[in-house]
């Protein structure tokens, strides 16, 4: 089989693509051709050595893949051969066939296709993860999205629209901004020149929001969280500004406001049965047009290195696949 394949630590431009024997599923296993497979900022990371994840290598870029399914180890139950699955796999997913866990492989409804249930995993699973079970986010809130017309962005502002929240999109443009508008957006920032931490208590009557929804980092977060209403919440989802900020602790305290994770990916592994359940809903609000994940475009496996490029110049307004 073809894959994608990173040999040395020297990001996506090094990447090469190789030729690999098929291993068959093993016990509680299932082996997948691979249809569909979604890129993420964090491909970028993980392909220097920079992300939490460190596999071994050489190995395979690629998250979240979508396909159909080849071969069924033994033990594995309900699920058939042929039947259209998705999964996310933490990496790997940049090949012909891959080998997931059962428990991670979840069907696909007939009216999605495969680009579109290969993108949803990372993004609105971290985006209901984050807004569910972390904020625990109620009808009438507001919340500000951070980075709001990125692919995890954009799956942020829409569940959060679906829970009923009020949804104040931040972004670096007006371009941005009215993408963040089409996908349900009530309000709009740009913070490329703007006070954000006055312009979010403007829009809010002075309160401040609920919950901040951060997946950039940088100068913005201490900002927004200067923002935050008396006992907001405020998700760390993720830095793609590349910038950790460090926060004064004591608006924790005078905000009586949480600071809270949300680590997606641990959350998968320490609760494979809460993902799933928040992966078939996602699914199943997608399968009834509620979500329309934004696709900024497909490329060939042997294309990943200019898909990867697109993604690390930030010239991506939605999710970036590779079609195998």
């Amino acid at each position: 089989m073809k894959a994608a394949l990173c040999k040395s630590l020297e990001g996506p431009s090094a990447l090469v693509i190789d030729d690999l024997a098929v291993s068959q599923p093993g016990p509680g296993e299932v082996l997948i051709d691979v249809k569909a497979a979604a890129l993420n900022y964090f491909d970028t990371l993980i392909t220097r050595g920079k992300y939490q994840s460190k596999p071994d290598l050489p190995f395979s870029p690629s998250a979240e893949i979508a396909g159909t399914v080849a071969a069924l180890g033994p033990g594995v139950t309900g699920l058939k051969v042929d039947e259209r699955v998705a999964a996310y796999i933490g990496w790997g997913g940049a090949r012909e066939k891959v080998i997931a866990k059962a428990e991670a492989v979840i069907p696909i409804p007939d009216s999605v296709n495969d680009v579109v249930a290969a993108g949803v995993s990372v993004t609105y699973g971290t985006a209901i993860h984050g807004l569910k079970d972390r904020a625990r986010l109620q009808p009438g809130e507001s919340i500000a999205v951070m980075g709001a017309a990125g692919g995890a962005g954009l799956a942020a502002v829409e569940i959060a629209k679906l829970m009923g929240a009020r949804v104040i999109a931040v972004a670096s443009s007006p371009e941005k901004l009215a993408v963040t508008k089409a996908h349900g957006a009530d309000d709009a920032i740009d913070y490329s020149g703007t006070d954000l931490k006055d312009a979010l208590r403007a829009l809010t009557g002075g309160k401040g929001v609920d919950v901040v929804y951060d997946c950039v980092g940088g100068a913005s977060s201490e900002q927004a969280l200067r923002a935050t209403a008396w006992q907001g919440r405020f998700l760390v989802v993720g830095f793609a500004s590349g910038d950790i900020p460090k926060i004064p602790l004591n608006l924790l305290l005078l905000k009586g406001c949480d600071a809270l994770g949300v680590f997606w990916g641990e959350a998968v592994k320490r609760d494979p049965a809460g993902h799933r359940a928040n992966m078939v809903q996602v699914l199943d609000w997608v399968a009834k047009g509620q979500l329309n994940p934004r696709i900024h475009g497909t490329f060939a496996l042997d294309d990943i290195r200019d898909a990867l490029a697109v993604i690390e110049k930030r010239e991506a307004v939605g999710k970036v696949v590779l079609t195998i």
